[in-house]
């Protein structure tokens, strides 16, 4: 997959009845976020290079038999995560969905209180759970934190809330991040993809998806905490950036896209996720990109995945779902249904 084109062109909505459509998009966004998410998780941390060493002939879907371990994880003492397995991605999307479900103007200490359930890569190498978990109190508000983690859950705040409803989906976005995400590129990120989202759902072009990611991003700036460390572009910023190089290339590429973007810092997660899926326009082709390119493959996946099959739910590889539910058996899809129905 490394060495392979993709090509991508923006296409005309569907003509569905709205119920039934906005329906299947939510479903799509949901099944191809798991799916995302444990495909990628096959290649999570790698560098470009280790991946090629991994699967010479590139990741095409699920290497090896369900259920069994995937090869780099089996003498792994943590965990033996297993070949249609989905991680913490999955886990904490569903834990905010539940949250939404039970109140739907949730606040960050309902968000908490669902995160708080949550079991995998719970150990002090994921600082962000496992420094919640260790307060035991879902009403704490982590003062920093920029990764990707806000981001990678977020998805059902974009379900609930619909373009024109942008500040309260900006405001329920902070809320779910804050348990275990305070800063401001990580909170920014979450507004983006939860707009984009968001935007997907209505059948938007791919352009006003992008334009909508942006203005999120940017309307979280305003009530959060000015960039810290080394950090020197907003998260509205660096997702323009990068949609401004690739939207020139008439194809991309795995090994170019690790060369320059490898997903391994805050910058460059959330940005290659959200321009994958709207440069692809394609549930399955954002998955393959990001699991070849390596670094953090699954969170890249599973998000750009999500903005994708809500875009385009003809682009969910239903087999690939298959194998996740008979691994995973969670109720991912009555989850799914149950928050399309609160739409607003």
């Amino acid at each position: 997959m490394g060495g392979s084109s993709l090509w991508f062109a923006v296409k005309s909505p569907s003509g569905m009845n709205q119920t039934s459509e906005y329906r299947q998009r939510v479903l799509a966004c949901f099944k191809a976020l798991a799916s995302g998410d444990a495909i990628g998780k096959q290649t999570e941390m790698l560098s470009h290079r280790e991946v090629q060493h991994w699967y010479p002939q590139g990741i095409s879907g699920f290497h090896g038999q369900p259920g069994e371990p995937i090869p780099r994880y089996r003498d792994n003492r943590k965990h033996k995560w297993r070949i249609g397995e989905t991680t913490d991605d999955t886990e904490q999307t569903i834990a905010v969905a539940r949250a939404l479900l039970s109140t739907p103007q949730a606040s960050h200490t309902e968000f908490g209180r669902e995160l708080l359930k949550c079991r995998k890569s719970l150990h002090p190498g994921v600082k962000s759970l496992w420094t919640l978990h260790q307060s035991d109190d879902p009403s704490r508000t982590a003062s920093d934190g920029d990764g990707c983690g806000a981001a990678m859950r977020v998805a059902p705040v974009g379900v609930l809330y619909s373009p024109n409803r942008l500040e309260d989906l900006v405001c329920a976005a902070r809320e779910s991040s804050i348990p275990t995400h305070g800063g401001q590129l990580a909170i920014c990120a979450a507004a983006a993809v939860a707009g984009a989202v968001s935007a997907a759902l209505e059948g938007w072009p791919a352009a006003d998806v992008m334009k909508l990611a942006i203005q999120a991003a940017q309307k979280a700036e305003s009530f959060t905490p000015p960039l810290k460390g080394n950090a020197t572009s907003t998260m509205a910023a660096a997702i323009q950036k990068m949609h401004d190089d690739l939207s020139a290339h008439e194809s991309l590429l795995a090994s170019e896209l690790a060369e320059k973007y490898l997903p391994d810092k805050a910058e460059t997660k959330v940005p290659l996720a959200i321009n994958l899926a709207l440069l692809t326009e394609s549930s399955q082709q954002t998955i393959l990109l990001a699991a070849n390119v390596g670094g953090d493959s699954d969170s890249v996946a599973s998000i750009g995945a999500a903005i994708a099959g809500a875009l385009r739910p003809d682009t969910v590889n239903d087999a690939w779902f298959d194998v996740v539910q008979a691994i995973n058996q969670d109720d991912l899809v009555d989850i799914a249904e149950a928050l399309a129905k609160l739409r607003r």
